[in-house]
C-alpha cells in the first residue's frame, strides 16, 4: 500500500465522480482524507446524469441532487460541485469529461477519486486503458475490489483511509421504508430530504 502522505503536491485537484444520490457523510469524510492525508489541494464532487453502468430508475433529479450536493459543501472553500456532465451527451463517460475538463482548466493537475467497488467493472469503462496511461487515480477502500489487480498498477493509490460502507442505496432503502436516516448525511442534505419527501418512493 503506497503512503498517501507521500502524495503532496499543491495544485492536484481530486475528482470524485458520483451520482450522489444523495450526497452522504461517507462521501464527505472521504474527500476530506483525500485532502488531508493525500496531497490534494481541493476536491470536485462531479456530479453525474446517469452513470451508465447503473440504473436510472431511483435517480432523483439532476438538479435535485445538485442543491444537496451544493448545500452539503456550501461552507468549505477546499469543495466545489461540477455540473459539466449535465452539458454533455448522455449517458457520460469518464474519459470524455476528463477530456473536456483538462481542455478547460489546462493549469490543472486532476486526479480521479473511487472506491475499490469499482475496480471489478472498470474494465467496462469507456476508454479505460487511456485513462490509465493518462491520469492517476487515488483509491479508497471498500467491502469489494480489495485485492484486485488494478491496485498494483503504477497509475493507481490504494490509499489508507477510513473503511465508511454508508451507501446511497442503503440511505434511500432506509427513507423508503419508513426509517430515520438524518445522522448518515450533513443535517442541510437532510433537511431537503425531508422538506421535500425525497426517496419516500
Amino acid at each position: 500500500m503506497n503512503n498517501p502522505e507521500k502524495l503532496t503536491n499543491s495544485k492536484r485537484t481530486g475528482l470524485f465522480f458520483g451520482s450522489f444520490n444523495p450526497i452522504h457523510n461517507g462521501h464527505l469524510c472521504i474527500a476530506e482524507y483525500m485532502i488531508e492525508y493525500g496531497g490534494l489541494s481541493e476536491v470536485w464532487f462531479v456530479l453525474s446524469p446517469h452513470n451508465p453502468l447503473k440504473d436510472k430508475t431511483s435517480l432523483l433529479s439532476d438538479y435535485a441532487r445538485l442543491e444537496m450536493v451544493q448545500t452539503a459543501i456550501d461552507d468549505d472553500n477546499r469543495f466545489r460541485v461540477n455540473d459539466i456532465e449535465f452539458h454533455m451527451p448522455q449517458p457520460s463517460y469518464t474519459i470524455d469529461t476528463l477530456t473536456r475538463l483538462s481542455e478547460k482548466y489546462p493549469d490543472k493537475h486532476f486526479v480521479l477519486i473511487a472506491g475499490t467497488d469499482v475496480l471489478p467493472t472498470f474494465h467496462k469503462w469507456k476508454n479505460w486503458e487511456q485513462l490509465l496511461d493518462q491520469y492517476t487515480f487515488m483509491i479508497y477502500p471498500r467491502s469489494t475490489g480489495l485485492d484486485h489487480q488494478l491496485l498494483q498498477h503504477p497509475s493507481v493509490t490504494l490509499v489508507d483511509a477510513p473503511k465508511i460502507d454508508i451507501s446511497s442505496s442503503f440511505i434511500r432503502k432506509t427513507l423508503l421504508s419508513g426509517k430515520n436516516a438524518r445522522y448518515f448525511m450533513p443535517d442541510s442534505v437532510y433537511r431537503l430530504v425531508d422538506k421535500y419527501g425525497y426517496y419516500l418512493r
